[in-house]
C-alpha cells in the first residue's frame, strides 16, 4: 500500500515597503511571533473575518420566526451591563497612590 506524502506548506511571497516591515516587526515582536508567524495568523484572521460576512445562514421558517421574535420584541436591561455603566471610568478616578 503506497505511503500518502505529507503536505508541504506553500510558500508566499511579498514585497513590502520598509515602513510596512517595520510595523509587522514591531506588533510581531511585541506578540513574541516571528514574522512569518505573525503575518500568516493576520492574513488567516481576515480570511476567516471575509467568509463570516458573506456566508449564508439557514435556517427553518418556525427557526426564522423565532429568532425575528427575538430581535423584534422590547428590550430588556443586562443586569452586568447595567453595573458596568455605573461604575467610573478608571480615569475618572483618583488613586492617592499614584500622586506620589
Amino acid at each position: 500500500m503506497p505511503h500518502q506524502a505529507q503536505r508541504k506548506p506553500h510558500p508566499l511571497s511579498m514585497r513590502l515597503p520598509d515602513a510596512d516591515l517595520a510595523i509587522i516587526d514591531r506588533a510581531a515582536r511585541l506578540r513574541g511571533h516571528s514574522r512569518t508567524d505573525f503575518v500568516r495568523d493576520a492574513a488567516v484572521r481576515a480570511a476567516e473575518e471575509v467568509l463570516l460576512e458573506t456566508t449564508l445562514i439557514r435556517m427553518s421558517p418556525a427557526g426564522f420566526d423565532a429568532f425575528m421574535a427575538a430581535v423584534s420584541g422590547p428590550a430588556a436591561p443586562v443586569p452586568g451591563m447595567v453595573e458596568l455603566f455605573r461604575r467610573a471610568a478608571p480615569w475618572e478616578t483618583s488613586n492617592p497612590a499614584d500622586a506620589s
